[in-house]
């Protein structure tokens, strides 16, 4: 019948298009046996190496590529080589999935994933520090801080081990120092001189000399936390009524790697102007000379028969480096312009408070005289009264009977003189 054989032709197209027959059709693909013997290990303080063999049995036609990722999913990657590794702070679980394939398609499905994962050192993490963090200064050293666990003895002794591309071994940081709450080291930590220098980072870990506090893990890349120096001023000039700065850029550093803050503060104006300077140069005849490692930039606007005192700070930019917001501290004062005199100042500030204190004596004296003749003193009427009705105190009665006793005796006396005058006449 002709319906079956149409049936069974379309049946023979749909095996050819599977690969089941015809030499034309593409072949399966094969789906690979897992990779064996995957093992983890740790290098230096903070380096997490994994390493595979081969899957058992893979088929000979088969260029043998793996697959792998972390737990979570990121850093996807197909390579041929049995290893990987990646720096990390050690601080939490960190697991690794890998299985091969016969190609670098993504889209391919790899055989089953096998998964092999490090836990961090065994603690209770209430006694592991917090806060850790390090600042790499100037170029020079790196700095680091960090605070006590919560489940930690006051009398901890607390051990530094830093290591990087350029040390054969772990060091340990020797100057453990406290400021306040926080404790901290440094170590020295130049600038590293080959091409892999964005690469490279500091791997840091604490803990405690008795093995009693959970360690705590820190990786510190050498493309951020960097704070220089503050700059040097060398020069202030006025040119065209602008102020022209130059200063010498902090060692370590050139000038197209740094962002530039640049104040100046007017006394007698009592104005605070702050000028950001991302491409620092200018034109003038006394900085023609290119001198090495310095910096110039035009303030407009500032006034020159005025006391103008100018600083400077500065800060990595993303030009050359991954953090920009560290800035250094300020750069000591350098002032320009005319000077107030401070002796004059201050007789003056002696001399008018007396002046103005007589000023004030005088007029209060002026105004009581001009008052008393102005408007003189009216008798009080009531006291009169009073002494007529013996409304008197006791002071007062006691100065009547005085007059009393004064005006008697004097009669008493003049009588006697009188009587002994007569008695001379007769005679």
């Amino acid at each position: 019948m002709e319906w079956p054989a149409r049936l069974c032709g379309l049946w023979a197209l749909l095996l050819c298009a599977g690969g089941g027959g015809g030499g034309g059709g593409a072949a399966p693909t094969e789906t690979q046996p897992p990779v064996t013997n995957l093992s983890v290990s740790v290098e230096n303080l903070c380096t997490v190496i994994w390493t595979w063999n081969p899957p058992e049995g893979a088929s000979s036609n088969c260029s043998l590529w793996y697959f792998s990722h972390f737990g979570d999913k990121q850093d996807k990657k197909i390579a041929p080589e049995t290893h990987r590794s990646i720096e990390v702070p050690l601080n939490e679980r960190i697991c690794l999935q890998v299985g091969s394939q016969c190609s670098t398609n993504e889209s391919e499905k790899p055989s089953i994933l096998v998964e092999k994962c490090i836990s961090p050192p065994e603690g209770d993490p209430e006694s592991a520090v917090t806060e850790l963090q390090c600042i790499w200064h100037n170029l020079s050293y790196m700095k680091c801080s960090w605070l006590p666990g919560r489940n930690t003895s006051p009398d901890t002794n607390y051990i530094l081990y830093y290591w990087h591309r350029s040390l054969e071994k772990i060091r340990q940081c020797e100057n453990i120092y406290r400021e306040g709450q926080y404790f901290g080291c440094s170590f020295d930590l130049t600038k590293v001189k080959d091409s892999s220098f964005e690469q490279h980072s500091v791997q840091i870990m604490v803990k405690d000399n008795a093995g009693k506090i959970k360690p705590s893990f820190n990786i510190v890349p050498l493309t951020s936390r960097v704070k220089p120096d503050p700059p040097h001023i060398k020069n202030l000039s006025f040119h065209n009524d602008d102020l022209y700065v130059q200063w010498e850029n902090p060692q370590n550093f050139i000038s197209r790697c740094l962002f530039y803050e640049v104040e100046v503060n007017n006394s007698q104006t009592e104005t605070h102007n702050v000028f950001y300077v991302q491409e620092a140069k200018c034109e003038n005849p006394e900085f023609e000379r290119n001198v090495e490692n310095t910096s110039c930039f035009m303030v407009p606007g500032v006034l020159p028969d005025t006391l103008n005192t100018v600083r400077i700070r500065v800060k990595t930019n993303k030009l050359c480096y991954e953090d920009d917001k560290l800035w250094s501290n300020w750069s000591q004062e350098m002032s320009i312009g005319k000077k107030r005199n401070s002796t004059l100042y201050i007789t003056m500030l002696l001399i008018v408070p007396v002046i103005v204190a007589g000023a004030i004596i005088v007029l209060l004296l002026y105004l009581k005289r001009l008052k008393i003749i102005i408007f003189p003193p009216i008798p009080d009427p009531g006291k009169i009264f009073k002494e007529m009705f013996g409304d008197q105190n006791d002071d007062t009665l006691h100065w009547k009977k005085y007059d009393i006793y004064e005006k008697q005796t004097k009669e008493e006396t003049d009588s006697v003189v009188l009587i002994e005058n007569l008695k001379k006449a007769s005679q």
